[in-house]
């Protein structure tokens, strides 16, 4: 994910060129006017003009196609520059292109992370969920940024007894921005066969603390939120970009690309609109919000909302990255999930079953905070566990060996004696 943009193609870079040369800078200014808040009404009666000419000045600048990088420094900076270009759509000048950040061309390295597990860990992969957990654990950016959101998200203030959200959605975005998709993806999106398996899943990134309040807020006004916010209306057009459907393509994507879907996807965790499974009984997924009171626009929140819940694009990229499989579909091989259970795909491997997760699974209870924190730090310890019972195995063995050797040698210095 930290990759450097061409410095041709960085709007930082572009936006510093632009504001010091005499020419681009009082053109960048005006269209800044234009969109900001009623910006256009301090321009006069010719604002409208005013706006077009500066548009078309700044066409032929390097500010035109230039792009930011998910969790990059001055992120709000770059997409600031990104977006006084491209939202004068609300003056009827739609150039809006795609969305601000890099595409992305690759896919998932499934080799890799089962090498990571096997060999580091020396387990065999039979649970992908719990392997993914192990995974994280043996590198040392994963397991930092793991940690500090886990710890930052289940903290409460010792004087509202709440946690901090705002702190716990910025270190769910640091997590999920700055760690390779190789390691968070196994950890969000890894196929479960039993509801502990999925509750547990569903908890990776602490939803009592992350979203979930004792109402569900409007859609529309959630949305409305994160458009305000430079950060969050980028991941929505990355999303909305990256997994709109296509019931015509054999991928269920306009786009074809399942890893990109996902990667925008998790783009808007820690968001006003993060995303996360609804239950642990299916694999449908959804924001915490509702459209039951919207009214006469009903039929624009049910838009938003059907891009989480009846996304064809969307839910084929989890059901694809749940085989294990990172292709493109051909028209026998379209993904769709059974209307009756939605639970996935099914389980070729048999499943790992801990002392952790056996008892809960056959209750759909949610569970208590205590749990919950048990279940997060259950990978960690688990982890460090069973790397010290190696050891102590090996040691234990060598001893062994060595005395072994010994009488060995003591009986046969008797018999040489005699």
């Amino acid at each position: 994910m930290q990759v450097l943009l061409h410095a041709s193609r960085d709007c930082l870079i572009a936006g510093d060129s632009c504001s010091g040369d005499e020419t681009c800078s009082p053109r960048l200014r005006t269209l800044r006017q234009c969109v900001a808040g009623n910006g256009s009404m301090k321009l006069g009666p010719g604002a409208r003009s005013q706006c077009a000419n500066a548009i078309s000045a700044l066409l032929s600048t390097p500010l035109h196609g230039c792009q930011c990088r998910r969790g990059m420094k001055r992120e709000k900076n770059c997409l600031s520059i990104y977006w006084s270009l491209h939202q004068s759509g609300i003056h009827g000048l739609n150039l809006v292109e795609n969305y601000p950040y890099e595409k992305i061309e690759k896919g998932y390295d499934f080799v890799r992370l089962a090498s990571i597990t096997a060999d580091e860990v020396g387990m065999t992969t039979v649970n992908r969920c719990l392997d993914a957990a192990k995974a994280c654990n043996v590198d040392d950016v994963c397991q930092r940024l793991r940690t500090e959101y886990v710890s930052t998200c289940i903290k409460s203030s010792t004087k509202s007894g709440l946690c901090n959200r705002s702190r716990c959605n910025k270190a769910l975005r640091r997590f999920f921005d700055r760690v390779p998709p190789d390691y968070t993806h196994e950890l969000l999106f890894c196929p479960c066969s039993d509801m502990a398996c999925s509750e547990r899943r569903r908890q990776t990134i602490v939803p009592s603390c992350s979203y979930e309040a004792e109402e569900k807020p409007s859609c529309l006004s959630q949305m409305r939120i994160c458009k305000a916010d430079y950060v969050c209306r980028s991941r929505l057009a990355q999303f909305q970009y990256d997994c709109q459907p296509d019931e015509h393509s054999t991928t269920g994507c306009t786009q074809g690309n399942y890893a990109a879907c996902l990667v925008a996807y998790t783009g808007l965790i820690g968001s006003p609109i993060t995303p996360n499974y609804m239950d642990n009984s299916t694999s449908n997924v959804s924001p915490w919000c509702s459209c039951s009171a919207s009214g006469s626009l009903r039929d624009q929140c049910k838009e938003f909302l059907d891009y989480f819940t009846n996304n064809a694009c969307l839910r084929n990229a989890l059901l694809t990255f749940g085989n294990g499989m990172d292709f493109v579909a051909t028209p026998t091989q379209r993904l769709q999930s059974d209307p009756a259970t939605d639970r996935g795909p099914q389980q070729t491997t048999p499943v790992f079953v801990t002392t952790e997760t056996e008892p809960n699974a056959l209750s759909p209870a949610r569970p208590t905070q205590d749990s919950v924190k048990g279940r997060l730090w259950f990978d960690s310890a688990e982890s460090f566990d069973t790397q010290q019972n190696s050891s102590q195995a090996f040691a234990v063995t060598s001893l062994s060996v060595w005395i072994s050797v010994l009488l060995g040698f003591v009986l046969n210095s008797g018999q040489l004696i005699e």
